[in-house]
């Protein structure tokens, strides 16, 4: 990491302060969103005709448990026969 040089101390160039004065904080609330983020996320972007077909994401998570319910019931086949069905 580059190091710019003032004075007498070494300062690191992303230690700067680089915030520009139109950036307000000062209505900020720290960690207002930190009990989600812990959670965790998972996004997925759909296609949008596959994004047409759902109203919402309670409808897209309903048919997605729909068809992973069908996938646990189905008998598993191994990847040699799977392919050699090819």
């Amino acid at each position: 990491m580059k190091k710019a040089r003032t004075k007498n101390t070494m300062v690191c160039e992303a230690e700067a302060d680089t915030m520009r004065s139109e950036y307000d904080f000062s209505k900020a609330v720290r960690g207002v969103t930190a009990a989600r983020y812990a959670k965790g996320t998972n996004v997925v972007v759909l296609a949008p005709d596959v994004a047409r077909m759902f109203p919402n994401a309670a409808a897209v998570n309903e048919a997605l448990r729909a068809l992973g319910g069908i996938i646990r019931r189905a008998p598993h086949v191994k990847a040699s026969k799977r392919l050699a069905a090819r």
